[in-house]
């Protein structure tokens, strides 16, 4: 459970409206809103509170809870001008996390100079996931710490059931740190195993390292 975290949804699209969907299954208090009377509508029954409101006036923001919200999110689809204007209003009314969806680079750099906390390309990050999957399937989940270390969920190679932590060294034969090993078929986690820890088969290691060190790790069979 979220813990009723409230967070408003500007612009509900098949980006924003999936996502208001999601925050609003996971327990979130959601407050929506669009232009398009449609829109709300077919999102009324998962959104805490549902809003038609033109994004580009100052006054419909200020009735939604921008404030006191735990992020705003603006998707506005492809117009630039609707996105900045609503980015400006959710600033200005006191937004404490305001992510906002990128069009191109430009407006990512005009976001940045307003202060949001996050721009975000749903589809280059999506391609860019997809494509690590398939360059590395045994990699399970990827998530960047910052540009140079990342946490990765890597299935545990065949040929590695049976060695130690110690054994195996990844430390120092790969400048990797295991900080957990979880068996994919309990879901029973591990963490921080020592050096006596022996792996079994169906096993993911839970690494931390540098992006090129784990990528090489991930080339593992």
């Amino acid at each position: 459970m979220a813990d009723h975290k409230q967070f408003v949804v500007i612009g509900l699209g098949s980006f924003g409206g999936a996502l208001a969907e999601r925050l609003g299954e996971n327990g979130c208090r959601v407050t929506g809103m669009d232009q398009s009377k449609d829109r709300v509508e077919s999102l009324k029954d998962v959104l805490y509170e549902a809003v038609i409101g033109d994004a580009r006036d100052r006054e419909s923001i200020s009735h939604l809870p921008v404030a006191t919200a735990h992020a705003v999110i603006i998707s506005m689809g492809e117009d630039i001008t609707q996105s900045l204007l609503a980015t400006l209003h959710a600033r200005e009314l006191g937004a404490k996390q305001v992510v906002v969806k990128g069009v191109t680079d430009e407006h990512a750099r005009i976001l940045k100079c307003l202060g949001v906390n996050r721009v975000i390309f749903p589809e280059e990050e999506i391609a860019r996931q997809l494509a690590d999957q398939m360059t590395w399937p045994n990699v399970l989940d990827f998530l960047p710490i910052d540009p140079e270390y990342s946490f990765v969920e890597v299935a545990s190679p065949d040929n590695w059931a049976g060695k130690t932590m110690q054994e195996l060294d990844l430390r120092r034969k790969h400048s990797v740190w295991v900080v957990g090993v979880k068996d994919a078929l309990t879901g029973k986690l591990q963490m921080f195993p020592g050096g006596d820890y022996r792996l079994s088969a169906d096993q993911i290691l839970l690494v931390v390292g540098k992006q090129v060190d784990v990528n090489k790790l991930s080339d593992f069979r």
